[in-house]
């Protein structure tokens, strides 16, 4: 009993987790790659530690060398001199000093043989998983296209399935919006209709009436003399002479 109700808990939340990761795939790529990247770090800890163990090989394999050429040159002296024993003494540790050499030697060649294979490995792993990584990035960049082409296809065409989707939406605005316009083109022909024109004609000729009179009650002040308008007659004023001293009178 309680082993199927922890399969139905696991299953719930197995179709949960896959919900999300369909409805953000980006996310799910992140995590991906965050994943490579500790794998990657990881790798290169066991890398290093394998590239520790061939410097240590080269490191045992100089010191052996060394070795080598001092005993070789001492066996050689005391043989010279004729000391037998000792050269003998130096003669057995020759032969041990080489033989760890070439084991070392053997174990370096192994070691630095894997440490490329290592590298190689790992640069043609995390070549290929960077490929699969752009190569997501691109379909998701045109499933992202393709799906915003795809609304607004059904959009502009209308053929939206479900009840109020966004052509219906759409439509009925486009309703609204045409009601509306012919309301205001009626009540803005209403009002142009109801407009007395005769009223601002005659408005319209007072005001001219108007500006003429001042303009000649201006120039008979000054003693200025205008030009008529066009298609109006009008009267000179009378020039006042005035002259010095007693008025005459005849």
């Amino acid at each position: 009993m309680f082993r199927r109700l922890a399969n139905l808990i696991r299953g719930f939340f197995g179709l949960f987790i896959s919900g999300a990761e369909r409805r953000n795939p980006e996310a799910l790529l992140e995590g991906e790659k965050e994943n490579l990247r500790r794998q990657i770090a990881n790798y290169n800890e066991g890398l290093a530690a394998h590239a520790g163990l061939c410097e240590r090989l080269m490191t045992q394999i100089r010191k052996l060398e060394t070795e080598e050429r001092e005993l070789r040159a001492k066996t050689a002296a005391h043989i010279r001199a004729n000391n037998r024993e000792v050269a003998g003494n130096y003669a057995l540790r020759l032969q041990t000093v080489q033989r760890e050499l070439s084991e070392n030697r053997t174990q370096l060649g192994q070691a630095e043989t894997t440490y490329k294979e290592l590298i190689k490995a790992r640069d043609v792993s995390v070549r290929a998983a960077q490929a699969k990584i752009e190569s997501l990035k691109t379909s998701m960049d045109d499933l992202k296209i393709k799906k915003a082409t795809a609304e607004l296809t059904e959009m502009a065409s209308g053929m939206i399935t479900s009840i109020g989707g966004s052509g219906d939406t759409l439509d009925r605005l486009h309703r609204m919006v045409e009601e509306e316009r012919e309301k205001a083109a009626g009540r803005a022909r209403i009002a142009r209709d109801s407009l007395n024109t005769t009223d601002f004609s005659i408005k319209e000729d007072e005001q001219k009436a108007l500006a003429e009179q001042a303009l000649a009650d201006f120039a008979a002040k000054e003693g200025l003399t205008i030009e008529p308008a066009a298609g109006t007659t009008s009267t000179p004023p009378v020039e006042t002479v005035k002259t010095m001293g007693p008025a005459t009178t005849e």
